[in-house]
């Protein structure tokens, strides 16, 4: 799903754009009301977050460039115009929802979803457990909205773990399935890689069974599991 993203702060701005990346989002994220109506023209976009206060002109201008264009294009508010009355006038010039600055990203991720799944746009909810996200079709990952980088192998074992949370995975069918059939018992590789995949989303995830394979729980391992 192509998200459009219109903010002219930096590190807000780059904030929402990790944030939603991490969540399998497509982001293009533009500063200025004049580079936000010519994207419009991009008819792969599926959706709009918009701050009001750009410095080349108001961002109610975009929605009603939206609507004008007869296109159905779901849109939130980002904005720190707080009154009653402001919130209203943004519904009622076209917006679908109104998130108030300062926000959680957690939220505005929240939000985001819960409208595309209002507009019918079925976005890929991918995996989530316990603050860590996989999406498969774009292979991201990210641990409490933050991008984790993973290698293919890497990316292929915690994939088959999460899709089979709480059954155990034999090192044999984790080597075949992201290590082409390396025998672990040759080169180590599987530990290696279950090593460094550990470092990367931290504790609590990914348990050794010990003398068969490894498993990722349901809840979080004890500590001082492996």
């Amino acid at each position: 799903m192509k998200l459009l993203v219109v903010e002219d702060d930096l590190d807000l701005g780059d904030g929402i754009r990790i944030a939603l990346s991490g969540q399998g989002f497509e982001v293009v994220w533009v500063r200025r009301l004049e580079q936000a109506i010519a994207t419009l023209d991009d008819a792969s976009l599926d959706m709009v977050l918009m701050d009001l206060g750009l410095p080349d002109g108001d961002g109610l201008v975009l929605l009603d460039c939206i609507r004008k264009s007869k296109r159905r294009l779901p849109a939130i508010i980002l904005s720190a115009r707080d009154t009653l009355q402001d919130r209203l006038r943004g519904l009622d010039e076209g917006a679908d929802d109104y998130l108030v600055k300062p926000f959680e990203l957690a939220e505005l991720q929240s939000r985001v979803r819960a409208l595309a799944r209002r507009s019918g746009l079925g976005a890929d909810e991918g995996i989530r457990l316990r603050g860590l996200y996989l999406h498969e079709p774009t292979r991201q990952v990210s641990l409490d909205g933050e991008p984790v980088n993973l290698s293919r192998s890497e990316f292929d074992l915690l994939a088959l773990l999460l899709k089979r949370t709480g059954r155990v995975q034999t090192r044999r069918v984790l080597e075949e399935h992201a290590l082409r059939g390396i025998s672990g018992a040759e080169s180590g590789a599987l530990d290696v890689h279950m090593s460094n995949l550990r470092r990367k989303i931290g504790a609590g995830y990914i348990r050794t069974v010990r003398g068969i394979g490894y498993v990722i729980d349901a809840t979080a391992s004890a500590p001082g599991a492996v």
